[in-house]
């Protein structure tokens, strides 16, 4: 008997004119769209006059559903996967479903599509040949913290993704931790009202301060090179010492080089620490 497949259908991320030919085809001809939201999906097919079933798919519903699609799958009928924008998994249930198509031995199919990730990279114009992506960062600013120093020695950008109202959370933990780099915000990407906002971490933060954001942010961060932050940290690291030699406490002496310098305080610290014990 003849199985289904599962098609993962990359979708427009704003401007509905984006989505390729064969994804129109293959939304068209599938018995079932899967969608992370139905609601969102329903204004795309409507625009191409696609009438394809829809089923929900999402956080909340997907160990139901990944059964309901296994089955439609195994029964010889071909699903599509589609997430609210973009590419489905990445950052979305969709990865889910693709590793119990594999375990199940049922055929997965990619169909290419816009993402915010390389659409972002290519408007900051920061180095690209090798980027970090963090996906969605950590509600919680600890557990952030945990996560970004990971990104602080990588020669490549930084990516992420951040709702609206952790924004200048998150920027200002990124410029505790990686220092005040370059970087850049964006949304509403390819749709009419299009906001890229560019700057050092620390000027972001000013801006959004002043200005709320308003929507889902792509975070682009240009990434530093190692020797160089090796250099810098080494340089800091002396620094601190002749504070406190003349008197400075070390956790001042940090401070005032770090912020001096641009450098990530906690990284500083540790260097100092670790310079110390040697």
């Amino acid at each position: 008997m003849m199985v289904g497949t599962l098609y993962l259908v990359g979708t427009p991320i704003g401007n509905l004119e984006d989505i390729s030919l064969r994804a129109q085809r293959v939304l068209g001809e599938v018995e079932v769209i899967a969608a992370e939201d139905t609601r969102e999906t329903r204004k795309l097919l409507a625009h191409y006059q696609i009438r394809t079933r829809l089923l929900s798919y999402h956080a909340h519903s997907r160990a139901q559903r990944r059964e309901e699609i296994l089955a439609l799958l195994r029964a010889g009928k071909s699903v599509a996967v589609v997430s609210d924008a973009g590419m489905p998994g990445i950052s979305d249930p969709g990865a889910e479903l693709v590793r119990d198509c594999r375990a199940a031995g049922l055929p997965v199919v990619a169909i290419p599509g816009p993402t915010a990730v390389t659409t972002a990279l290519a408007l900051s114009g920061f180095l690209a040949e090798e980027y970090l992506f963090l996906g969605f960062l950590p509600s919680r600013a600890n557990l952030r913290r945990q996560v970004l120093p990971r990104a602080l020695t990588h020669p490549g950008t930084i990516v992420c993704y951040e709702v609206p109202h952790r924004l200048i959370e998150s920027l200002a933990d990124m410029r505790e931790v990686l220092g005040d780099r370059t970087a850049l915000c964006a949304r509403e990407l390819t749709k009419k009202f299009e906001e890229v906002v560019p700057g050092r971490l620390s000027e972001l933060i000013a801006h959004f301060t002043a200005h709320a954001p308003r929507g889902e942010m792509t975070v682009v961060v240009e990434g530093a090179p190692v020797d160089k932050q090796a250099g810098d940290l080494a340089a800091g690291v002396a620094e601190v010492g002749e504070l406190v030699a003349a008197g400075t406490t070390p956790s001042r002496a940090v401070a005032h080089v770090a912020k001096w310098r641009g450098l990530p305080r906690r990284a500083l610290y540790q260097a100092v620490l670790e310079a110390t014990h040697e």
